[in-house]
């Protein structure tokens, strides 16, 4: 009976379900090194922590952002993520951040480096613990410069002995058409992203100097004109560049090149006595308001924070830590890399975190890339970027009662309705679907995927363009205000990149030169490749199609390499005939062009392969018989073939227009706008007005509106001409 007894008291602990281990969700956009050292402690937090198990999710940088917004909301994002501090402030105001205890706070004033905690704090509370802390420095090459200059006159004075341009030799490269790096000097000079009233913008009077300062650089061929990331790993890590403005994560190409370097702080400004301070970010570990599981989420952020895993993403990741008490480790504290960063930090700004910072980098980019081309004075091109920054955050038009809108739209669509079911029984339709009421059914999944893939997206695109997006992800009815504004150019002279109409000429010109290209390029290979007398005719075909076949993406991105000015292969051949490099990007003339030849090297097999098609349809004996009448080569083409491929070309040329009037990865990839958004087309720029000008998705919503109406004449247009030319 007692064993018994003892059994049955046994029996329930082996009955009971054992407890579900919670899962935390870390989102992250590590990768390499750094992706290895946060799996090494989430493996290592999993085997610390019983119950609890971590799964790490690395999304790309360029998509985390996007990702975030619409996730959280909806409940399946990660308990804990890790970015950048910059968009702390939106997040915040949208709501994807949950605010940390006041214990933690304290807490990580004691225990993190000085300057990386309160650019994460927020209206007064704090939304995330720094993890590690990134700027810019200064990398030297020690067998060139054994030693760091104190001052810009010091830094400049040993990168002109070492400056060579016409042997591809640079004393200083650094991506000069970059604010991010030209915050250095802008701080350095006295200015900085903030006026005299500490508000966000390019008032102070530091500014023009810094900018004045940028372009003597570029003119005296001291630094690259068109630096970007791959040209200065290239230069720096080659031996032909003696200084380098980069932050740690150039430290591993620097050590895998083998070229002896040394890294110091930003020199002072010699002409202010002011060190020059690059803007600093803090790698910000944050827990989501989201999250199901919050107190889990907190502790593991704040382990994440602490001194085990600062060490395990210092040594293993290579990263500047801000955590104090990893620095107690020698290993750390001897890395000269970590305490050159480390040294830089008390020297830096923190980035902005307001969302209005966002709005600002465009701004400031028109300013610096119109001073370093030499279009525009620093005073005037500060002015005018001043200006457009005021433009993109100013507030949205005031709300408007919705019902007269709602009733006049209703009194529309039955009108609308009214003269369909009149058409429709004067044409007696309702009859001819029911007699193949069973034909139509097979339409039904069609018709409801063209229901949920168009349509729906169609109307819910148009209900926004009457709305104003604001703060908190809120949005306010404003009727037609958005499509004044734009159809006015209230904010922008007609002349202005901005303008609607500006754009929408330089989107017609992009589109008929496109086409007319497209057109006479793929017809003209057409008829050569039909000739029977063509060698190796099915070769050729393939290889012609191959940059139809290729994404247009891949395609824009190498075109956009081989126009780079200093690594480009179209100035390298341009070189071999004595031509100087050209600066594709610095003048709408080029930059068009640039962008022309890219959508020319996409487009043109497409017409190559429909004119293909339709030669096949002609006769070869009326071609015969036109050539034994004495008609010559281009009668025969203007006479017979034309006409005859006319109704298969008519199609391809408004799919094609379309396409082209579209073609935002091209516009987007090569040239980016430049010069100064002189380049953009309406996709484009639509796109600018709802990601990088304060989220104006009413705004950005009614451009699309517009771009719709537009496309939706050509279309009807064209039917129109081509039934005319049909009933002749």
């Amino acid at each position: 009976m007692r064993r018994l007894a003892a059994l049955a008291a046994l029996l329930p602990g082996f009955l009971a379900v054992p407890a579900a281990a919670q899962e935390l969700v870390l989102w992250h956009a590590y990768h390499g090194d750094e992706a290895a050292a946060l799996a090494e402690w989430a493996e290592d937090y999993g085997r610390r922590t019983p119950g609890v198990s971590v799964r790490l999710l690395e999304v790309p940088a360029e998509a985390i952002t996007q990702k975030l917004t619409n996730a959280i909301p909806r409940g399946h994002g990660p308990d804990v993520f890790v970015w950048a501090h910059e968009q702390l402030g939106a997040w915040v105001e949208t709501g994807l951040l949950a605010p940390l205890p006041e214990e933690v706070e304290r807490e990580a004033e004691e225990t993190q480096l000085p300057g990386t905690v309160d650019p994460l704090v927020y209206g007064g509370r704090l939304y995330g613990l720094p993890i590690a802390f990134k700027s810019a420095a200064l990398f030297r090459n020690t067998a060139l410069v054994p030693d760091a200059p104190r001052t810009t006159g010091e830094l400049l004075a040993a990168a002109r002995r070492f400056s060579d341009p016409g042997a591809g030799r640079f004393g200083l490269v650094y991506e000069v058409g970059s604010v991010y790096y030209q915050a250095a000097w802008l701080h350095g000079f006295g200015g900085g992203v903030r006026g005299p009233d500490g508000a966000l913008g390019l008032t102070a009077p530091g500014n023009a100097p810094a900018l004045e300062f940028a372009a003597r650089l570029v003119a005296e061929g001291v630094v690259p004109a068109d630096a970007n990331g791959a040209l200065v790993t290239e230069l720096f890590t080659t031996g032909r560049a003696a200084f380098a403005i980069q932050g740690p994560w150039f430290v591993a190409d620097c050590r895998r090149a083998g070229i002896p370097f040394a890294i110091s702080s930003l020199p002072e400004v010699s002409e202010t006595g002011l060190p020059a301070r690059p803007f600093l970010t803090i790698e910000t570990a944050y827990l989501s308001a989201g999250s199901r599981h919050p107190a889990a989420a907190l502790a593991l952020l704040r382990d994440l924070a602490g001194p085990a895993a600062a060490r395990i993403r210092a040594l293993r990741g290579g990263q500047p830590v801000s955590a104090r008490a990893a620095y107690d480790d020698p290993r750390i504290a001897g890395d000269p890399a970590l305490a050159a960063f480390r040294e830089q930090l008390g020297r830096a700004v923190p980035m902005p975190a307001e969302p209005a910072m966002r709005a600002l980098w465009e701004p400031a980019a028109f300013a610096l890339r119109s001073v370093l081309r030499g279009d525009l004075d620093a005073a005037t091109a500060l002015d005018q970027a001043e200006r457009r920054f005021r433009i993109f955050t100013r507030p949205p038009p005031a709300a408007s009662d919705p019902l007269p809108f709602a009733l006049g739209a209703g009194v529309v669509l039955l009108g609308l309705a009214i003269f369909a079911v009149h058409r429709g029984r004067r044409a007696q339709v309702g009859r001819r679907i029911w007699r193949h009421r069973h034909d139509y059914l097979y339409l039904v999944p069609a018709g409801i995927g063209v229901l949920l893939l168009l349509v729906v997206p169609f109307v819910v695109g148009a209900a926004v363009s009457l709305a104003a997006h604001r703060g908190g992800g809120e949005f306010s009815f404003v009727g037609l205000s958005n499509f004044a504004r734009i159809l006015s150019s209230a904010d922008f002279g007609l002349t202005e990149p901005e303008s609607f109409y500006f754009t929408l000429a330089v989107t017609l010109l992009w589109t008929v030169l496109n086409v007319a290209l497209h057109l006479a390029l793929g017809v003209a290979l057409a008829l050569l490749l039909h000739e029977p007398w063509v060698r190796l005719r099915g070769v050729w075909r393939v290889l012609l199609i191959v940059p139809w076949a290729v994404p247009n993406y891949i395609t824009a991105l190498i075109w956009k390499g081989m126009f780079h000015r200093q690594l480009g292969a179209i100035n390298a051949i341009l070189g071999w005939f004595g031509v100087e490099p050209i600066g594709w990007f610095d003048r709408f003339s080029t930059a068009f062009a640039a962008n022309l030849a890219t959508n020319v090297w996409l487009g043109f097999p497409f017409m190559m392969v429909v004119t293909l098609g339709a030669l096949q349809t002609i006769p070869r004996d009326v071609e015969e018989a036109a050539t034994i009448d004495g008609a010559g080569a281009w009668t025969r083409f203007w006479r017979i073939t034309l006409p005859m491929i006319r109704p298969s070309l008519v199609p391809a040329v408004v799919l094609g227009s379309v396409w082209t009037f579209n073609m935002f990865n091209v516009i987007y990839l090569v040239s980016g706008g430049d010069p100064e958004g002189r380049t953009e087309i309406l996709i484009s720029q639509a796109y600018r007005w709802a990601f990088s000008r304060q989220e104006q998705y009413g705004y950005a919503a009614a451009y699309a509106v517009l771009i719709f109406g537009i496309l939706l004449a050509f279309d009807l247009a064209t039917r129109r001409l081509t039934r005319t030319e049909a009933g002749r």
